[in-house]
């Protein structure tokens, strides 16, 4: 049971809660006797693997629990008053007024054809008796409080026109519009890269500290936690595991599943061969089963082979002008854009090459005209010698040699097709079976790859977790027996277990079939554990490259060094 820092009551305090969802099969019991207290200006950051409980609490908090889910057991009160029995009108002048949400994808909950202004004017005057113009002044303030440059112009603008980090400062100015006592924030920072995480951080702790709002932060990052939380409270399965200060918690865990979900992260600080990986499902009053020691990967000897894969200063500029009629009656000048500019980098046969930069730095482009989405403006692509873009017929040979693993399996799985469908899919486009009993042995044969089983392919992607379907995105990749594959961000949305999975098998199946990644990720723990050579993009630029060794040892560009500086490391004591 945790107590407030001081004397005064605690902003929010949570007794025995219990959660339950009635279904025909029986009641199912989601939160079993979660407790806690959040003191004013406090930061709780609470962590789990998916269907821990972490949202399902912070859901209950707000009163956001619909049928057939009820509140089963205990009490919500916050400052004092109970407000888990509130319904109706009673429920919705606590929403919003005295409770703020942070949900962690800003731009659905924005709502796209009202400007930012007209966001946060509507919502200070439902909440607060001000006019427009008191309105429009605190909405001024509200955004130089959350460092949105310019605020008098940006008012004016449209969701679209922020960027990702500037959309979740605008999201954590909307939950402040009414001054609300407790704040709850669900994974803000998930899709966000390093730096920008690194300044929503900074913004969530200020905001916090300066107003003496209680904040509840939900991530699976510890690394977040780390960076942002005082205290941090441990879920699994619906219970409270460990509660206490985050340094003592992180640096010295006393649950076995805390001490293998530490272990599980990847560091930028060492390479570790395999990631140990908790057993889920087991006994959680069990040590977990944790390899005895991790040695580091070993390093590729020096190869005087050609490489693989060599790109030879690869441009790509997209014509942003306005049409030919437009541009002569108004006379603007054409506008194009520079994506990419003269990036070259070779990746060995069998090795992996990382790719690491902000949204906008030119990574997916990279990899769309390797992959053969995007046709480059200028430079060369050699896949084993042959230049894919010069010559139609050898491109056609080569995109069996080929696949892609895009960031959300979900969003790249048809949800009408089951599994089999769709694995079978690129071995039926690409002519590389004779019947159909060939074709489901290799659909079998891709399953078992990634260690699921070929029953499995009955069912469609929406039946399985977020990791499951990433298995399934890898066995499709597989299917065609690829020499080399483009891992567009694999882990971004996964869980510290369930990336330590996924992150695993790829070093397994690159072990087992000789596989050559090129893996770009805004995560540099998962560069730093995947990857032999890595290539820093800032803008369209290869600023640096060279052995990952070397580069997390001593970057030497100045924007590699502020990436790294950037990273929330669960090591690094505040």
């Amino acid at each position: 049971m945790n107590v407030p820092h001081d004397d005064s009551p605690p902003t929010l305090r949570v007794r025995d809660l219990g959660v339950a969802f009635d279904t025909y099969r029986g009641t199912v019991q989601v939160l079993d006797g979660v407790s806690f207290d959040i003191a004013p200006g406090e930061i709780l950051g609470v962590v789990g693997e998916s269907g821990a409980g972490k949202s399902m609490t912070g859901n209950a908090v707000m009163g956001l629990i619909d049928p057939p889910g009820r509140i089963s057991a205990g009490t919500v009160e916050l400052r004092g008053e109970r407000i888990d029995t509130l319904r109706g009108d009673d429920l919705r002048r606590i929403r919003g007024r005295r409770i703020g949400m942070v949900f962690q994808d800003p731009l659905t909950s924005l709502n796209p054809v009202l400007t930012i202004g007209r966001h946060l004017v509507e919502t200070i005057r439902f909440h607060l008796p001000m006019t427009e113009a008191q309105a429009r002044a605190r909405a001024l303030e509200l955004l130089a409080d959350v460092e949105i440059p310019d605020p008098a112009t940006r008012l004016g603008q449209y969701p679209h026109q922020f960027s990702g980090g500037m959309r979740q400062r605008v999201a954590i100015a909307l939950a402040l519009c009414a001054e609300p006592e407790l704040l709850i924030a669900d994974e803000p920072t998930t899709a966000l890269d390093v730096s920008v995480q690194a300044q929503v951080i900074r913004v969530f702790r200020r905001v916090c500290r300066e107003r003496g709002t209680a904040a509840m932060l939900i991530t699976h990052d510890m690394g977040v936690i780390a960076e942002a939380a005082d205290r941090v409270m441990v879920m699994y399965r619906g219970r409270v595991l460990e509660t206490g200060p985050v340094r003592a918690v992180l640096d010295h865990p006393q649950e076995p599943y805390t001490r293998a979900l530490m272990a599980a992260i990847p560091s930028v600080h060492q390479r570790l061969h395999r990631l140990p990986v908790p057993e889920i499902g087991a006994d959680i009053a069990a040590p977990a089963a944790l390899p005895p020691a991790q040695a580091e990967a070993p390093t590729a000897p020096a190869d005087t082979a050609p490489p693989l894969l060599r790109v030879e200063h690869l441009s790509r500029d997209f014509d942003l002008s306005a049409g030919w009629l437009v541009r002569t009656l108004t006379r603007q000048p054409k506008k194009v854009l520079h994506a990419v500019q003269d990036v070259s980098f070779d990746i060995p046969r069998g090795s992996t090459f990382g790719l690491v930069g902000e949204s906008g730095s030119g990574k997916s482009t990279v990899a769309r005209m390797i992959a053969g989405l995007t046709k480059p403006t200028a430079g060369r692509i050699l896949f084993d010698g042959v230049d894919r873009w010069a010559d139609p017929q050898a491109a056609a040979t080569l995109r069996r040699r080929f696949q892609m693993i895009f960031q959300d399996p979900y969003a790249s799985l048809n949800p009408r097709w089951r599994v089999d469908a769709l694995i079978a899919e690129p071995l039926e486009v690409l002519g590389l079976t004779a019947s159909r009993a060939e074709t489901a042995e290799r659909v079998a044969e891709a399953l078992r790859r990634v260690r699921m089983s070929p029953d499995d392919g009955r069912r469609y992607p929406h039946q399985f977790s977020g990791g499951q379907r990433q298995r399934i995105a890898i066995a499709r990749a597989l299917a065609s027996k690829p020499e080399f594959i483009v891992c567009d961000e694999p882990t971004s949305s996964l869980d510290v277990s369930v990336q330590a999975q996924v992150l695993n098998l790829m070093r397994d199946l690159q072990d087992e079939f000789g596989l050559t990644y090129l893996l770009i990720s805004h995560n540099l723990a998962v560069i730093r554990h995947m990857c032999d050579g890595v290539g820093v993009m800032q803008r369209g630029v290869l600023v640096e490259q060279g052995e990952a060794e070397a580069i997390f040892a001593a970057p030497r560009h100045a924007y590699t060094q502020g990436l790294m500086a950037a990273v929330p490391d669960v090591g690094r004591h505040a």
